[in-house]
């Protein structure tokens, strides 16, 4: 089994979990393919920036998007960005594509969309590696905010 400290923390939380190997992907729509679940059950983890130096994480579904004016109302900002590549790896430890909040570098509030339900697939830290669980022990161990931040993909 593959070592990563998304993997390691998971294996120490207690929580039933599966992890889930496969080949490198290239698009969400692929990673659920090659996870064999549906693609609502991806979970992807986007790093936001709220600030300069203010960071957090935002859990969404495979097949949505964040809203970015709901985000914003949640957090009580007018503005908002994606976190660059770099801030991304130096806050998490994980490059774009492995970003998980498990085990990662710097402990980062997390909000989790509202879509979320059921099982979980989420990224394991590496490279085509997935971490398979239910949503209600990810949101609890994570002690993540629960909002409506994200809409369907076109």
């Amino acid at each position: 089994m593959v070592d990563t400290p998304a993997v390691r923390v998971v294996a120490g939380s207690g929580f039933h979990h599966e992890i889930v190997e496969y080949g490198r992907v290239g698009s969400v729509e692929e990673a659920a393919t090659a996870r064999g679940v549906a693609l609502d059950r991806v979970i992807k983890t986007i790093v936001v920036r709220r600030g300069e130096g203010d960071l957090l994480m935002v859990l969404v579904p495979g097949d949505r998007v964040i809203d970015w004016a709901k985000l914003r109302k949640v957090c009580g900002v007018s503005r908002l960005s994606l976190a660059s590549a770099e801030e991304a790896l130096a806050a998490t430890g994980y490059v774009p594509g492995t970003i998980t909040p498990f085990g990662s570098l710097t402990v980062l509030p997390v909000i989790a969309d509202a879509a979320m339900g059921g099982l979980a697939s989420i990224g394991g830290g590496a490279p085509g590696v997935a971490i398979n669980l239910d949503t209600e022990d990810l949101i609890a161990f994570l002690e993540a905010k629960v909002e409506d931040v994200t809409r369907v993909a076109q």
